[in-house]
């Protein structure tokens, strides 16, 4: 990935319900590979996929930053307000305009690419950024098979990681049981 320049920034977007290690890491493996200048954790009051968070959205930003005040190529935004808007075709496009951004990776898990394709406007969203695709476990071949990666395999970069072993499921699984 040599050759990639320092205008980049990176787009990491979720409900972060919570944020964990495995968020960080990967905003780490990020920055380091793809000479990032900044990865802006974009955290949404609701996943439109996902039923209603179990952290408030106060206290999901909250945590977010307090786990990633260490890293100074880490920011934590909340623009769903601003944007009137939590889909990531509206957060690309307020970077792009109003920040007048135009590099912009936008990293996702493989688990996200297998229904990348149910995204609005998610054509639009492969055209205006270049997708960064991390592994999850038992989700990197389905990924690799998906809609996205077969039609626009030149606007993906797989990264290769270590496994993740936790997850905001596992986290909230673990806090509903109090463990």
């Amino acid at each position: 990935m040599a050759g990639i320049s320092k205008k980049y920034i990176g787009l990491l977007g979720g409900s972060f319900d919570p944020a964990h290690k495995g968020h960080l890491g990967i905003s780490k493996i990020a920055v380091k590979k793809l000479k990032l200048k900044k990865i802006y954790w974009v955290i949404t009051k609701k996943n439109p996929f996902k039923n209603k968070p179990f952290y408030s959205l106060d206290e999901r930003l909250n945590y977010a930053r307090k786990l990633s005040k260490a890293q100074n190529k880490i920011k934590t935004i909340y623009i769903d307000d601003i944007i009137k808007s939590s889909r990531m075709i509206d957060v690309i496009k307020y970077f792009i305009k109003k920040k007048k951004i135009k590099n912009i990776f936008f990293i996702i898990g493989s688990d996200n690419l297998v229904e990348f394709h149910k995204w609005k406007s998610w054509k639009k969203i492969v055209k205006l950024v270049k997708l960064i695709v991390f592994s999850r476990k038992g989700y990197d071949r389905k990924g690799v098979k998906s809609t996205v990666a077969k039609n626009y395999k030149n606007r993906i970069i797989f990264i290769k990681n270590k496994p993740i072993p936790v997850s905001s499921t596992d986290l909230k699984r673990r806090a509903k049981l109090n463990i």
